[in-house]
């Protein structure tokens, strides 16, 4: 169906004057086909690529849908699912924007956050729910929450929910949920996981896909630097470089590793540099103001892991920085989707180092076409060698030494990298000194225990030997007529015979007593004795 105006659509009048007043007036291709389907309340199953506008594409139908109705205490009237604090975050801003017109309640149920806070919101009843799964089982397990009045589910950004492991968080939901309601599914990829959710759970869905599977907008330019070294420090230069020689406005650096963002935060607050970090290891609140003083201009660079990679919407990003090219070819076109959003231009530049060219041939196979590099391209030397590379940062020199104590490893991290401890033998030079300082002495092939001497010798103090007083020993026992069989027969106690009387000891007094627990008791813990009477 081709639109041109949001009038078009089957909006409201209340929907269509927020959508004006927000300074929106043609849909996007993804908008222009979901959002009829939506209002019609049918089931959608939207892919498109990131930065397409998916987000309005169910907040625009949901306003039009939960006009009418009213919300009952802890019983949300629609549910929206987001696999990260900041897309929630960033759906509830969404509906703050075009529903000023509308006087429907909305709650925010994200980690960090107190949970009497949210309690309070849930007892005056909601019409729109905003969770992440984990949140969202934890009312319901403490009892707090009821999801047998949900009228619509949204599921926003479903293969991230894959990619996080909350899959079976969203199985165990969606089965908590009436099966009467409407359900809308979005996704950038469909893996087969995903598509086996959406059999499960959605009734005859409308499949609406704008575009080709993890592809990137045509308007930004994507550029790599081929960094000859593996050593992180080079990289930082050649990261400032690349900074320098554009004309950044404002840029997100991403990062394989919540690690390697702290120290790259470090690194270019010592340059000079306007930067901030977000990764999973911050507290909210640290990660919703470092967000809002990107968006306001207070911070230029934003070091950050993937949590950052999918559905944020930070309107006029210039450039985004790969500082390590990311492990999954889907995680990269997120990465850069986060800037030529909308239409308008941006520019990704990739920093490769010999390490990364077996993830450079995944992108350039799923982008159907050969990168473009800034100076000089990897040889053919570096492509061929590049599947015999061991995998990871730097594995070759954590067998032991500052790398391992860096690590957190010490002698038993070298251990397990396959390399003998040198905390106790000293360096492997010092031990083949030792070696050649000190001759081996000759095998001992009796074991570590002296030959045994014969019994024919005699013992060198003139006593006898151990082998003559065993034989000794043996004789005399012949002489008495007893044998080794015999003596232990006669310890051996038959059933007829009566049991042996119990071992007696004596006390002070030299009266016999038999042995109790009384014995065992400390003599300070013991009654004195009562006196005799005369």
């Amino acid at each position: 169906m081709q639109t041109t105006t949001f009038a078009e659509l089957g909006l409201s009048v209340k929907v269509q004057a927020a959508i004006q007043a927000a300074g929106y007036s043609i849909p996007t291709p993804i908008q222009q086909q979901a959002i009829p389907v939506a209002v019609s309340g049918r089931d959608v199953l939207g892919i498109a690529q990131t930065g397409t506008g998916k987000t309005a594409g169910f907040v625009l139908p949901m306003l039009a849908r939960l006009e009418t109705g009213r919300a009952r205490a802890r019983m949300p009237r629609s549910l929206i699912l987001a696999p990260t604090r900041e897309l929630a975050a960033q759906v509830a801003q969404s509906f703050e924007k075009y529903g000023v017109n509308h006087k429907l309640s909305l709650a925010l149920l994200i980690g960090g956050v107190s949970f009497d806070d949210q309690l309070r919101k849930l007892d005056r009843g909601v019409d729109v729910l905003i969770a992440t799964p984990g949140r969202l089982l934890d009312h319901f397990g403490r009892g707090k929450i009821l999801l047998t009045g949900v009228e619509i589910l949204v599921i926003d950004e479903a293969d991230r929910m894959l990619d996080m492991g909350f899959i079976p968080d969203i199985e165990r939901i969606c089965k908590l949920l009436p099966p009467a309601r409407q359900t809308l599914f979005f996704s950038a990829t469909m893996p087969p996981e995903i598509q086996r959710l959406v059999d499960t759970f959605l009734r005859d869905p409308a499949r609406i896909e704008v575009a080709r599977p993890a592809t990137a907008a045509n308007t930004i330019t994507q550029l790599f630097r081929y960094c000859p070294s593996t050593e992180d420090w080079e990289k930082r230069e050649v990261l400032r470089e690349l900074i320098r020689a554009e004309n950044v406005k404002n840029a997100i650096i991403f990062c394989n590793r919540k690690r390697d963002v702290a120290i790259l935060l470090k690194s270019l607050q010592k340059h000079g540099f306007n930067a901030g970090a977000l990764h999973g290891d911050m507290d909210q609140m640290s990660r919703t103001a470092t967000l809002d003083a990107f968006r306001e201009g207070r911070i230029q660079f934003l070091a950050a892991s993937d949590v950052a990679a999918r559905g944020l919407d930070i309107p006029d990003v210039s450039h985004i920085l790969n500082f390590d090219v990311p492990w999954q070819s889907d995680d990269y076109v997120h990465r850069i989707g986060r800037t030529g959003r909308a239409g308008k231009e941006g520019r990704s530049l990739t920093i490769v180092t010999p390490d990364d060219i077996r993830q450079l041939k995944d992108i350039e196979k799923m982008l159907g076409t050969a990168v473009t590099w800034i100076g000089a391209a990897p040889s053919s030397e570096d492509l061929v060698s590049a599947g015999k590379r061991r995998r990871g940062r730097r594995q070759g020199k954590r067998s032991g030494g500052a790398t391992a104590a860096v690590h957190g490893a010490g002698h038993s991290g070298a251990r397990r990298n396959g390399a003998p401890s040198r905390a106790r033998n000293g360096s492997r030079r010092d031990q083949e000194e030792r070696a050649h300082a000190a001759p081996k002495a000759p095998p001992n092939l009796a074991g570590n225990r002296p030959p045994r001497r014969s019994e024919a010798e005699p013992a060198p103090s003139g006593k006898p030997s151990r082998g003559e007083r065993g034989q000794q020993a043996r004789g005399e026992r012949r002489a008495n007529g007893q044998t080794q069989a015999g003596r232990s027969e006669s310890k051996v106690r038959q059933p007829w015979e009566p049991r042996p009387p119990r071992p007696q000891h004596y006390r002070e007094d030299r009266t016999p007593s038999p042995v109790g627990l009384g014995d065992h008791v400390p003599a300070f813990l013991k009654k004195a004795p009562r006196p005799t009477p005369r």
